[in-house]
């Protein structure tokens, strides 16, 4: 399956999540590139829209390839296949480099306003694909520590691996397809341009404002 784009893939994606239409979900995207595609789910589930925000770590010398993820709170998850052969002193430098940019997000996202509560609210987590699962998995667990009543993790498409490494952290998982030629998330979608920090604030603001 290749997308037109993320818009097309959110279309898609809210035609699978369509029983949650009416319940008021609170849509959590991860930025930068799934907030285009949650204010789509939010729009058509008749939901709320804000972000999750957690970084991949990188592994050195190979800035695309994951070996774990943190979220805004530093709780950190480590691929133990990779993160094995890296230093102590490589993994806090990394560490502390995407803390910093989580940090300025923050500040940057929520403009001084508090991010929604997932308390007691059905919650969809999206983004728009999961190689390896671990940025999904730090988004999850940083909504789950805040009790939300249902937790769904919604994607176009992940690697077989990813879908088992968050299936614990979920009550329910949405992927339109699952499949083990898994390169790298772009190769799903036709247009992939990257979503820039202007247009993520953009989308965040006009959500709020009309909420």
């Amino acid at each position: 399956m290749k997308y037109l784009d993320r818009l097309d893939a959110a279309e898609q994606l809210a035609v699978s999540l369509s029983a949650y239409r009416g319940s008021h979900p609170l849509v959590l995207a991860i930025p930068r590139g799934a907030v285009p595609m949650g204010h789509v789910l939010a729009q058509r589930l008749g939901g709320d829209l804000d972000v999750v925000l957690v970084r991949k770590l990188r592994y050195p010398g190979s800035p695309e390839l994951a070996m774990g993820a943190m979220s805004g709170s530093g709780w950190t998850y480590l691929n133990p296949d990779l993160s094995a052969a890296v230093s102590a002193q490589d993994l806090a430098k990394e560490k502390s480099y995407q803390l910093e940019i989580l940090h300025a997000r923050e500040i940057g996202y929520f403009q001084g306003r508090e991010p929604m509560n997932p308390q007691g609210r059905t919650v969809i987590v999206v983004d728009d694909g999961m190689a390896t699962g671990a940025t999904m998995l730090a988004a999850l667990e940083s909504v789950w520590v805040e009790r939300p009543k249902k937790l769904i993790c919604a994607v176009p498409v992940a690697s077989p691996h990813a879908i088992d490494l968050i299936k614990p952290w979920c009550d329910e998982v949405v992927c339109l397809e699952v499949t083990k030629d898994f390169i790298a998330v772009g190769q799903f979608y036709e247009n992939f341009d990257q979503v820039e920090d202007a247009q993520v604030l953009n989308i965040l603001q006009n959500a709020h404002l009309q909420g």
